[in-house]
């Protein structure tokens, strides 16, 4: 099927509960209902079938994972298929015994899965001790094709990374999609959390500009506090989507469930990289220090 020049991209913001299975039937339904509302395309949050269960270290919580096809990808498959929309899938991945991963599949308007992409950027800080859960991504940074074009989806921490989003545009994504599960620390809220928040959105949106192309991010809501106690993180919500030249074109708010929609107009990437070719002007051939974990200087020399 053609790719169509304008499409409704939905992202859906949505509170979890400390049950799976609801939260799966929450995700479906809101993903039904943006397709109701005309959505092509739709993702759902970073991990949306459980709480935030990184923010303590618990052997018992891998049980949470489930492998890629499975009960998640089959639900939301179905709802595809039957809606021919393609939806980005958050799934906590068990690849083998012992090894997980934090994943997305992309499930094209056929039901079919079109590929997985596997979270490369793994966050330890306190309450995100996600290195305890996750093994790294090794899939890469990749585009996929589908009924609505070629599309990227990268999930939260990656999120700070522009060498992903870089790989993804060059990959041919007219679209990065950013699953997320990210908020406050309450204790930092007050001093903190108007920079935090607007970091986040900034690095985001620099994505955009930098590689001329749509972006979107999926957040959940809710003050989430684990069975064991503590301050918990209170999740921020405002999912967002922007133009490739960082324009907002919808905003969520900070704490209610929604399905934001924004049209994607393929055109506006040629308009805008016709005008702004960074792409173009890209000198590949002196970018091999990227590769680098620092540029350190040799013993006895000096950085020029």
């Amino acid at each position: 099927m053609e790719t169509p020049g304008k499409f409704t991209l939905a992202v859906v913001q949505m509170a979890c509960t400390p049950d799976p299975d609801a939260n799966l039937a929450r995700g479906v339904a809101l993903v039904e209902q943006a397709a109701r509302a005309g959505a092509a395309i739709v993702c759902l949050p970073e991990l949306f079938r459980s709480q935030y269960f990184c923010q303590r270290e618990d052997a018992a919580l891998f049980d949470l994972a489930e492998p890629i096809p499975g009960p998640t990808t089959a639900a939301l498959s179905r709802v595809a298929r039957e809606k021919s929309i393609v939806i980005i899938a958050p799934v906590f991945e068990r690849r083998a015994p012992g090894l997980y991963h934090n994943s997305a599949a992309i499930i094209d308007a056929t039901g079919e899965i079109a590929g997985v992409y596997r979270k490369m950027h793994i966050p330890d800080d306190p309450a995100y001790y996600e290195k305890f859960y996750f093994t790294p991504g090794d899939l890469g940074f990749r585009a996929f094709g589908t009924r609505v074009g070629r599309i990227a989806t990268l999930i939260c921490w990656d999120q700070w990374y522009p060498e992903g989003a870089r790989l993804a545009a060059l990959a041919g994504a007219c679209l990065i999609l950013y699953p997320t599960a990210i908020g406050w620390h309450p204790q930092e809220k007050q001093e903190f959390g108007a920079q935090q928040r607007d970091a986040w959105r900034t690095v985001q949106r620099a994505h955009a500009i930098s590689n001329g192309v749509y972006v979107a991010a999926a957040n959940r809501v809710g003050h989430e506090i684990p069975s064991t106690g503590g301050a918990g993180i209170e999740f921020w919500g405002t999912s967002f989507i922007v133009d490739p030249f960082g324009v907002e074109l919808a905003v969520a708010s900070v704490d209610r469930e929604e399905v934001l929609l924004a049209e994607i107009d393929l055109a506006r990437l040629e308009d805008v990289r016709r005008n702004w070719p960074f792409l173009r002007d890209r000198r590949i051939d002196a970018y091999a220090g990227i590769t680098e974990r620092f540029l350190d200087a040799a013993p006895g020399s000096k950085k020029s």
